[in-house]
């Protein structure tokens, strides 16, 4: 009954997780659902021509797309930001947003609407999961309905408070835990 899916790019590195992901997008594309995707590859990794295949068609598919980085430009097969978004919203993408780490991010809507979001003030810990902490709460979000900035500053708020413990997702948050912390934790300068 889900309506929504969400796809990590490193999952098609798995043979066995490669046909589920195939099925679960048909499945959730023929009820009417989305698709957010989440590269986390980097852009000089390259895969076997097959993998690289299947990352192209979820990236097409993709209603949402979450990367950080130069992710942004390995998904769209382009050089530079903006013409990286370009590419993506002509090949069907209809949200896109940068995760930039401590410099916040940044959501790009296929309508021309670019909201920006600082980063919060923390004292790094262990960056390990924070993008994954980020992605979830601003999917979430989204699929709760709630303004983009609102997004964005919950998004912002699980990757910080996430990089502030040792592992990969001991800092990941409630909203009432993530609520705390954006009213207690200053916000970095733009």
């Amino acid at each position: 009954r889900a309506g929504h899916l969400h796809v990590m790019g490193t999952a098609l590195s798995m043979a066995s997780a490669s046909a589920v992901i195939d099925k679960a997008v048909g499945v959730i594309r023929a009820r009417g659902g989305t698709l957010s995707v989440d590269p986390n590859l980097r852009k000089e990794l390259r895969l076997a021509p097959e993998t690289e295949a299947r990352f192209e068609a979820l990236v097409s598919q993709a209603d949402l797309l979450l990367p950080s980085g130069e992710e942004l430009e390995r998904a769209a097969g382009v050089d530079g930001e903006n013409a990286a978004v370009k590419s993506l919203f002509a090949r069907g993408v209809k949200e896109i947003v940068l995760k930039r780490g401590s410099d916040g991010a940044t959501a790009f809507l296929n309508d021309g609407t670019r909201v920006d979001a600082r980063a919060f003030k923390v004292n790094e810990v262990d960056p390990t999961g924070a993008g994954d902490c980020f992605g979830g709460a601003y999917v979430a979000c989204r699929r709760l309905g709630l303004p983009v900035e609102t997004c964005l500053t919950y998004a912002c708020a699980a990757g910080a408070r996430n990089v502030t413990v040792r592992g990969p997702m001991e800092g990941a948050g409630t909203r009432a835990e993530l609520d705390a912390f954006i009213a207690a934790t200053p916000r970095a300068a733009r």
